[in-house]
């Protein structure tokens, strides 16, 4: 055996490796979706490598079936590494020709067999392109969330180390072999690029794996477990910086802050389970009827709040109005039961110090609306002016 097929030969171990140490460490059951998808690409990388090497006759004179389906194998792990990248980052244009590809790969591999040198091209030309959409997935813009994951930079970049080099001997070795050529250094460049690949693959979704769970974790610890939507803490810090915006620009914005009718007799009558479900349901309907751009938080107990920048004076009434409809349909559908809320509503004045001042006449507003009958929406007093 020569150092090249050598090289060859220890690549599905270090793949097969790679993926039991992600199992391993990353689990399954509790794994996000992007882990998981990187366990499935690592162990279809091992298969496919395995059914490549040296072992079972190499590139020209493996079993024909054996032979496709390795290279089958190979794209599909590529594939499925690229479908963990789009849930770490932003999801890509071209996922179904991703998920198509080891299919038509294996198919046009079988096919070409006869000649052999066209089918070996075939497949590195198609595994390049597909090496190729993993480095653009790597490089474009990831989301502006915190889901994006913390120090994103350090994986992409041992993504790209493994990604380019493995890219530029793949379209070497095809240019060589449609040139007749039949010298061996390109092959051995294909060796010593995947292993370097390989050696940087596995810390590469390890970090992009802990980035993600540590991002979930630092979103988590600001929301609400039962609503989802942020906790007091968290809406408190980023109603600074829109209000910061709306004084800067001199924009109107508006607080309206929601509370849950009777919920403590719900609760008596239904039990906690009934009260808890009401809540969840309450906050949804809030989510799902607030503007793009608006701020929502459980402030307290039954209590949520609304932060609507750019607000013009009917915008709270609006919001009320829709999420009163939405309430009333889902309500009797999904609980069984009627549900209704009072509101109150403030608009941010020149004297206001901060989000405290606002919820102080907002929570006035609220209290008066309970106070003449619960059920309907009121302004702080002289919003008008």
């Amino acid at each position: 055996m020569t150092f090249t097929e050598a090289l060859f030969a220890l690549m599905p171990m270090q793949a097969l490796a790679a993926a039991l140490v992600l199992i391993t460490l990353v689990g399954w059951r509790g794994a996000n979706a992007g882990g998981r998808w990187a366990q499935v690409g690592m162990v279809a990388l091992a298969l496919g490598l395995a059914l490549l090497s040296p072992a079972l006759g190499g590139r020209f004179t493996a079993p024909h079936g054996l032979h496709s389906v390795g290279v089958a194998a190979i794209s599909l792990g590529l594939s499925a590494l690229w479908w963990a990248f789009g849930l770490w980052l932003t999801p890509r244009p071209g996922r179904w020709v991703m998920a198509a590809t080891p299919l038509l790969l294996a198919a046009g591999h079988a096919l070409l067999w006869a000649d052999r040198t066209a089918a070996q091209t075939l497949a590195d030309v198609v595994l390049a392109a597909q090496l190729a959409w993993l480095g653009v997935a790597l490089t474009l813009p990831g989301r502006s969330t915190v889901l994006q994951g913390l120090n994103t930079r350090r994986w992409r970049l041992l993504g790209l180390a493994a990604v380019l080099p493995l890219l530029v001997a793949m379209l070497a070795r095809a240019a060589v072999i449609l040139l007749g050529d039949m010298a061996v250094w390109p092959d051995l460049l294909l060796a010593l690029t995947g292993q370097l690949a390989l050696l940087l693959t596995l810390p590469m979704l390890l970090l992009a794996w802990r980035g993600q769970t540590e991002a979930e974790l630092a979103r988590l610890a600001q929301t609400d477990g039962l609503t989802g939507l942020n906790d007091r803490a968290a809406f408190a810090k980023r109603s600074v910086d829109l209000i910061s915006m709306a004084r800067r620009y001199d924009e109107p914005l508006a607080l309206v802050v929601l509370d849950l009718d009777d919920l403590a007799t719900l609760q008596a009558e239904q039990g906690a389970d009934v009260a808890d479900r009401a809540l969840a349901l309450f906050a949804s309907c809030v989510q799902a009827q607030m503007r793009l751009g608006d701020l929502a938080g459980r402030l307290a107990g039954e209590q949520f709040g609304v932060l609507m920048a750019r607000c013009l004076p009917e915008g709270p009434q609006a919001l009320d109005l829709r999420l009163r409809t939405a309430l009333a349909e889902r309500a009797p559908a999904e609980l069984g039961m009627a549900l209704s809320f009072s509101a109150g509503w403030a608009k941010l004045r020149p004297g206001d110090r901060g989000l405290d001042d606002l919820q102080r006449r907002a929570g006035t507003a609220l209290y008066e609306a309970q106070r003449a009958g619960r059920g309907q929406l009121m302004a702080e007093p002289g919003v008008a002016d």
